[in-house]
């Protein structure tokens, strides 16, 4: 099962009744160039993030501390009209979530995609 999949799975029991996940992304509270010193900064500050993106809001959930899919509690819920980003550089730092997370370029098409669909939502 792809990583996607296991978040995608993980978060179902955040959903409202009705609510459909557009996409998912890993993310990470700590600044990433952290773990240059040291990976256990990472760890133990329990840095994982995982951003759901549905089609009528955005929640930013907590991650397992030592895995990504597990989604345990939703820490911040924006509004879905939120932009995302465009994604730029290794990682692209994200302030517009309610938190500050830093998502690592693999996951750039997941935020692309994560726009698309708000632009067809908004019409623009």
């Amino acid at each position: 099962m792809a990583i996607r999949d296991k978040i995608r799975a993980n978060a179902a029991h955040l959903l409202q009744p009705g609510e459909v996940i557009q996409a998912v992304i890993p993310a990470q509270a700590a600044n990433p160039w952290l773990a240059v010193i040291s990976y256990w900064i990472i760890l133990f500050s329990n840095a994982f993030r995982v951003i759901v993106v549905t089609d009528r809001r955005i929640l930013v959930c907590r991650a397992g501390r030592f895995t990504v899919t597990q989604v345990n509690e939703v820490l911040h819920e924006v509004p879905r009209a939120t932009r995302i980003g465009p994604h730029t550089g290794m990682w692209y730092r994200c302030d517009q979530l309610g938190q500050r997370v830093w998502i690592a370029r693999r996951f750039a098409k997941d935020v692309a995609e994560a726009d698309s669909y708000n632009q067809v939502a908004t019409g623009s």
